[in-house]
């Protein structure tokens, strides 16, 4: 099993349960009760009512000091006090694809300040970005974040920042599914 892709499996069983569905932006998905996250191949799953496959791949859009600052303070996802997610699935529009990368750069960096306003929260939001657009996905990202139910705010405002960013201008699709862990 490769540990660089998984599914993101919604349906009637799950690790996490769904709290809230919102449709930000796009055409909406199935709403669903629970999603798992499962280790996968680049084949389609078949489980559960969607499933929606993301790679991790290398952090884009950094130049090295950011990544080495990045690194130091990003949590691991699957920490014990994080029993609060959100599974957000986007788009872009195709205007940002035929950007060039130093192009979408300064976009997601110079102007949105991305990386900057997102270490803010570091470490009490856990996050994890998966890439889609590369095998031909329904969605060009998948994003998963972890918090405590105490630094919900945090995260709240740490969305709003990054929706009122210019970057999110380009954004075409947006779906947000809140969810809260099972205890086992």
């Amino acid at each position: 099993m490769n540990n660089t892709i998984f599914d993101f499996i919604g349906g009637n069983a799950g690790e996490w349960k769904v709290t809230d569905h919102i449709t930000v932006k796009g055409k909406p998905i199935e709403e669903v009760s629970h999603i798992n996250i499962v280790p996968s191949t680049l084949e389609k799953s078949k489980e559960g009512i969607w499933a929606y496959k993301g790679i991790i791949s290398n952090t884009r859009y950094v130049e090295r000091n950011e990544l080495t600052k990045l690194q130091a303070i990003q949590p691991e996802i699957g920490r014990k006090e994080a029993t609060c997610a959100s599974f957000i699935a986007m788009d872009k529009s195709d205007e940002w694809w035929a950007m060039t990368q130093d192009e979408r750069r300064e976009i997601f960096e110079k102007k949105s300040h991305h990386i900057g306003l997102s270490m803010k929260y570091l470490p009490t939001i856990a996050r994890k970005l998966y890439h889609s657009r590369d095998i031909s996905e329904e969605f060009d990202f998948l994003a998963w974040f972890e918090y405590a139910p105490s630094d919900t705010e945090a995260y709240e405002n740490l969305l709003k920042e990054l929706r009122n960013s210019t970057e999110w201008n380009y954004v075409t699709r947006e779906i947000d599914i809140r969810l809260t862990k099972i205890k086992n």
